[in-house]
């Protein structure tokens, strides 16, 4: 099949437009806002760090008008259409998925029943027992065990076989309490039907590999390793996979060649990228915009969560929006360019910078930390920019709960962007 050919203006247009970014926090306020969301993206990455607001958070705050995170937990722990699973990472995904993602379950399953169940017997039926007699407990509801050396180093016995069980789909998460969990009988939690429908090995790889290309828009098939997390090797199995193990490869030219991918080349881009099928008439219609010089409607600005989706891919941030993004959490401090949590920000359909924001409810504040501008971006000259980071700031604001901004020594944005209490 011959590469539909885009121009890189079009491409961005593109992305920001299927990624509901333009403009931002577009979607209706409440629970359709966010089933909007999942219906286009699939899945959203959790991370439970929340110094600036957790990650899954950020992407629906950056698309959900008012956003409340208490409306993304009734959707997981209430109504139960949202659950946790391992995807790209731990991500929330709507609980129709749930056969489509049973492979990991299954495998942990394997594996803790061999050895680590085996060793942990008593501890095992222990737990189940009393989780099944009491309902959701977390680890401060058991007695103190010994510690043990579990994947990050040690830690309690509880705590490791609460997590085994909840890994090999025998408990599930009933709720979190900040980043308290707590666990459930898995039957308990979901419809029989759905936990009993069952989809091959294979129908699962392919399905979470296309699910890559949904969350993305605009993926080729190589770059970071965490981009194909739990789909398979990429060439050819490795020693320790099963026979009949399939590759990445192989679905990928499946999808291709089923039509559910449509190769894609981008001009300035490297290799050759691939589009949902029916993306394809969003994808010409930002071409036919970009050809006629039509500019982005009502642009605004966007603080992009660091595992957002459409930062995923960093070699395309590179080629397309000339963006250069390390996500430096992990980082030490002293390697760092930028900052310990540092969002990168959105402008139409430009990246123009960074921001290192602090929820401090303490204060009642946002501390910004740091800002950093791209080069060819100088923020004081536009006013319609300066207006935007404005608005975006104060959403983000009632996004943290907070009323004021504080840029510290960052003098320049705190004349430009003004300080203190937020405008409501």
């Amino acid at each position: 099949m011959q590469p539909l050919t885009i121009s890189a203006a079009a491409a961005r247009r593109f992305l920001v437009t299927r990624h509901l970014l333009a403009p931002a926090r577009n979607q209706a306020a409440g629970l359709d806002g966010i089933r909007v969301v999942f219906e286009r993206l699939g899945s959203i990455q959790f991370d439970p760090l929340a110094v600036a607001g957790r990650n899954h958070d950020l992407v629906l705050h950056a698309r959900v008008r008012d956003y409340d995170p208490a409306w993304t937990n009734e959707l997981l722990y209430e109504r139960r259409e949202l659950f946790e699973a391992y995807n790209k990472g731990l991500s929330l995904l709507p609980t129709s998925e749930l056969p489509w993602h049973r492979h990991t379950w299954d495998t942990f399953r394997v594996q803790h029943e061999a050895a680590y169940f085996t060793r942990h017997v008593e501890t095992v039926e222990h737990l189940l027992a009393r989780i099944r007699d009491e309902g959701p407990l977390c680890s401060l509801d058991f007695e103190r065990r010994p510690a043990l050396d579990w994947y990050w180093g040690p830690t309690s016995e509880v705590r490791a076989t609460l997590e085994a069980l909840s890994e090999a789909g025998i408990l599930g998460l009933a709720r979190r309490a900040g980043n308290r969990r707590y666990y459930d009988l898995i039957e308990r939690l979901y419809p029989a039907a759905l936990l009993s429908e069952e989809r091959s090995d294979r129908e699962q790889r392919r399905h979470r590999l296309l699910s890559r290309y949904r969350a993305h828009g605009l993926l080729g098939t190589t770059g970071q390793s965490e981009l194909w997390y739990g789909i398979g090797p990429a060439l050819r199995p490795r020693a320790t996979d099963p026979p009949g193990t399939v590759t990445r490869s192989e679905l990928h030219a499946e999808l291709v060649r089923d039509g559910e991918l449509v190769p894609v080349a981008v001009e300035g881009v490297r290799g050759t990228r691939y589009v949902l099928s029916d993306e394809v008439p969003e994808l010409r219609a930002a071409q036919e915009a970009a050809d006629r010089g039509h500019p982005l409607t009502d642009a605004s600005v966007v603080l992009l969560a660091p595992l957002d989706p459409l930062v995923w891919d960093r070699p395309l941030l590179h080629s397309l929006f000339d963006f250069d993004y390390v996500w430096e959490v992990y980082v030490p401090q002293q390697k760092r360019r930028w900052g310990y949590y540092v969002l990168p920000l959105l402008w139409g359909d430009r990246l123009v910078g960074r921001i290192e924001p602090r929820i401090d409810r303490a204060t009642g504040s946002i501390r910004i930390l740091g800002a950093w501008w791209q080069d060819d971006f100088e923020p004081r000259r536009d006013e319609a920019f300066i207006v935007a980071m404005r608005e975006a700031l104060a959403a983000y604001s009632s996004f943290g709960g907070v009323k004021r901004i504080d840029w510290g020594t960052h003098t320049s944005e705190r004349r430009l962007f003004g300080s203190g209490r937020v405008p409501t």
